[in-house]
């Protein structure tokens, strides 16, 4: 094969007026066809089919301030900490030694005695805010005994599913197990060892109680696990796969081990002089997370049965997304990338456009490196953020694990409803890179328009999810 004129050394003649215009419009075509695709690109729509719009009619919890939402919610309001001295067990020796603890938790009309004895509090926080879920949505009923739930209305079960997931499992029952097979031989493994611990026994269980046979599984991505799971229940819904599902998650990771794990990767704060204040997001002087627990979850339900069964509509979600950094088991991406794609993918299923979000409740774990992170990725996202509040949940609760987006995204929906965001406490002395309203140390009126509720794990998991007032 012949070599190119121009690698031999010869001069060819210059291309005639003609050639030299038809030369040219190769290079112009792309510029033109761009500039033609941004004029004719449609605007964010939202889904208006009431079969795939998806809308929260119940919500449930179990929490550090309690098992009610409108209680939980007011005391966040109040900028109340729930952190304090860990007094379930001897944290004497631990470098850390507080955590925001649930105290005098009771299942009682929730769940049968003799199984309530057995169970970790990681499923029985599952089953009680689930149950507690469908009373708010008008589904649930009591019993006197309340092993199973009595159903208020005639649900086709098949088509109403149940996905609580879980970051640790059923942590308290595995380490019981371990320490029994050191101590004493493996016949004196409880034989609700296995069941009991993995981490998709509480969306069982519950299923098991209320009869729900459609979509049923845990999904585990360490702290994003609850939007994760918000997700994907939506996702069942939108595919015609679903009527009804209660999505969320749960933790009870603090004990010995859990405490003692997060020590190792030294991700928590050690103020142990003053804990109330340990948890500060975006503060400089911020040096690590704090441990909470407890469960949070939504009744998701497709927009035509909720109308069909006159269900009170909560708010709605509009839309998610999750993706991975790809970078680091437990450090973020310093530039933010993998967190701003997420929450730009989230806009767009939601069909939101940037400027129509001026709420978010952040991820803000107080961590070093995360609230950071999360910041750049959000100026990527957001050109304007004047308009924007932006508050932590984790200032006063702690960082509840694989339940934190489940109780983060109550809260969100609860300033969606009342009009009211919470503060973030413990701002004393902020990042400057931290250029928006923190909602520092006390509450603000806001009438939320679209608000977006982040979750990241570790892994690189990112998760976003996308909730809004309900417009018929």
């Amino acid at each position: 094969m012949q070599a190119p004129a121009h690698t031999l050394g010869l001069r060819l003649p210059p291309p005639s007026s003609s050639t030299r215009r038809r030369a040219r419009r190769p290079g112009r075509r792309p510029a033109v066809l761009a500039a033609a695709a941004a004029a004719t690109q449609a605007a964010p729509r939202r889904e208006t089919d009431p079969r795939k719009r998806v809308v929260i009619t119940g919500m449930g919890l179990v929490s550090v301030f309690g098992s009610d939402v409108g209680a939980f919610y007011d005391r966040l309001l109040q900028g109340e900490s729930a952190v304090g001295p860990i007094d379930r067990f001897d944290a004497s020796s631990f470098p850390t030694r507080f955590a925001a603890q649930i105290r005098g938790f009771s299942s009682e009309g929730y769940i049968d005695g003799k199984n309530d004895r057995r169970l970790d509090d990681c499923l029985r926080y599952c089953i009680v805010s689930g149950k507690k879920a469908l009373e708010n949505a008008g589904l649930a009923k009591g019993s006197d005994a309340y092993a199973k739930v009595s159903l208020c209305v005639s649900l086709d079960k098949v088509r109403a599913g149940v996905l609580v997931g879980t970051g640790m499992g059923g942590l308290t029952v595995f380490s019981d197990g371990v320490q029994n097979l050191i101590e004493k031989g493996y016949r004196k493994i409880s034989p609700f060892f296995i069941p009991y611990s993995i981490t998709n026994m509480g969306s069982a269980l519950l299923a098991m109680d209320v009869g729900f046979m459609g979509p049923n599984y845990s999904i585990s991505t360490a702290c994003a696990t609850s939007n994760y799971c918000f997700y994907a229940a939506a996702n069942h819904i939108r595919r015609g796969e679903a009527d009804i599902i209660i999505a969320g998650g749960t933790e009870a990771a603090i004990i010995p081990i859990g405490l003692g794990g997060f020590v190792a990767c030294r991700a928590l704060s050690q103020r142990n002089d003053d804990p109330k204040t340990a948890s500060r997001p975006w503060d400089k002087e911020r040096d690590g997370f704090v441990m909470g627990e407890g469960a949070g979850v939504l009744v998701m339900e497709s927009l035509e049965h909720a109308m069909k069964r006159d269900a009170p509509i909560i708010a709605e979600y509009l839309g998610g997304a999750v993706n991975c950094d790809a970078y680091h088991m437990t450090d973020p991406r310093s530039d933010g990338l993998g967190v701003s794609s997420c929450i730009t993918k989230s806009l767009e299923d939601a069909g939101v456009a940037p400027e129509e979000v001026n709420y978010i409740n952040a991820h803000a774990t107080s961590t070093l490196a995360g609230d950071l992170a999360e910041v750049r990725a959000i100026k990527q996202v957001f050109n304007n953020t004047s308009e924007i509040k932006i508050n932590s949940t984790k200032s006063m609760i702690g960082h509840c694990l694989g339940a934190a987006g489940g109780l983060e995204a109550i809260a969100t929906v609860e300033a969606i409803t009342t009009g009211w965001v919470h503060p973030t406490i413990n701002q004393f002395n902020p990042e400057p890179e931290v250029e928006f309203d923190t909602v520092a140390n006390e509450k603000k009126q806001h009438e939320v328009n679209v608000a977006i509720s982040n979750s990241f794990g570790f892994g690189g998991h990112n998760s976003v999810v996308v909730f809004a007032p309900f417009k018929p």
